[in-house]
């Protein structure tokens, strides 16, 4: 005989997506004090150097990228929480918004990429998208709720 353990309330599911949720928003925090750490020379904005860095192609295309991956943290997330709902899987609702904060996350890795790569200054612009982000990917009581109970 196999002992199944209980399976998680709807609020112990969602405080464990918050806790994630936290976690994914905590490392990004930390990305624009290690980069000033370790390279100080960018903490202070000079206005004489251009807008897109030494490297402005790369800065663009990062910037692209970037916004391409904002969008899709957002339409995937909302494709894997009405499947949630569909199939009545509370995971998939942590899987949402993992994938939806890691997306984000990938926007604040640019900034870092930049920073080491080619001493952009405006690196922390990256960050603040990654941040805003993830920030908007709050995970939802209503969505767990959603996902445990049949309408």
């Amino acid at each position: 005989m196999t002992s199944h353990a209980p399976k998680p309330t709807p609020e112990q599911s969602y405080q464990t997506i918050l806790i994630v949720w936290a976690a994914l928003l905590f490392s990004q925090v930390l990305f624009i004090p290690m980069v000033l750490m370790i390279k100080p020379e960018l903490m202070g904005l000079d206005l004489s150097k251009p807008l897109l860095g030494s490297e402005p192609v790369v800065s663009v295309a990062l910037a692209a990228v970037s916004v391409v991956a904002l969008i899709a943290s957002f339409i995937l997330r909302k494709k894997i929480l009405a499947r949630s709902v569909d199939q009545q899987d509370v995971s998939l609702v942590q899987t949402a918004v993992i994938v939806g904060c890691a997306l984000c996350e990938s926007v604040s890795l640019f900034g870092f990429l930049t920073a080491f790569l080619f001493e952009y200054q405006y690196f922390f612009l990256f960050s603040a998208a990654g941040i805003g982000g993830t920030l908007l990917h709050f995970p939802r009581r209503d969505d767990v709720h959603a996902a445990s109970y049949k309408k």
